[in-house]
């Protein structure tokens, strides 16, 4: 009888020990940047939509030509629009949108989407056929 108790003692721990760990391992840990570029990625995109729906393309030029587009500081009709989504995004002094890390980010366009690149932690835009931090965000409307 006693060691039938020490049998299930050890095995209710081990079982609770693996559970702690699964659950302690599936909470994973959200760098706080990388979340704040999802966040600033997504305005960004709603932004350019807004943009595209009302000047019937999306904006074109620079990084800074661009950022300066949304934020209504273009020359000629887009200079009197603001696109609020993006108003808040912070810039260098280029006054190019930048990535939490500080680095201008690409935007790259087709007939209906939209691809926002960030360099990520290292800053360096690298090649895709190499380990890359890069981040992408993209949507098709």
């Amino acid at each position: 009888m006693k060691q039938t108790l020490t049998v299930i003692v050890a095995v209710l721990v081990l079982l609770g020990g693996g559970y702690w760990l699964v659950k302690n391992k599936m909470q994973v840990q959200i760098d706080p940047k990388m979340a704040q570029f999802n966040t600033d990625a997504n305005k960004l995109i709603e932004g350019l939509q807004q943009y595209k729906e009302f000047f019937k393309q999306y904006p074109t030029g620079t990084t800074a030509e661009i950022s300066k587009a949304l934020s209504g500081q273009a020359e000629g009709a887009a200079g009197k629009v603001i696109i609020l989504a993006t108003a808040s995004a912070d810039k260098n002094d280029k006054g190019e949108i930048v990535d939490p890390w500080g680095t201008a980010l690409q935007f790259y366009f087709s007939h209906n989407s939209v691809l926002i690149r960030s360099a990520g932690p290292n800053k360096v835009f690298e090649d895709s056929r190499t380990a890359s931090d890069d981040l992408f965000r993209s949507e098709t409307k």
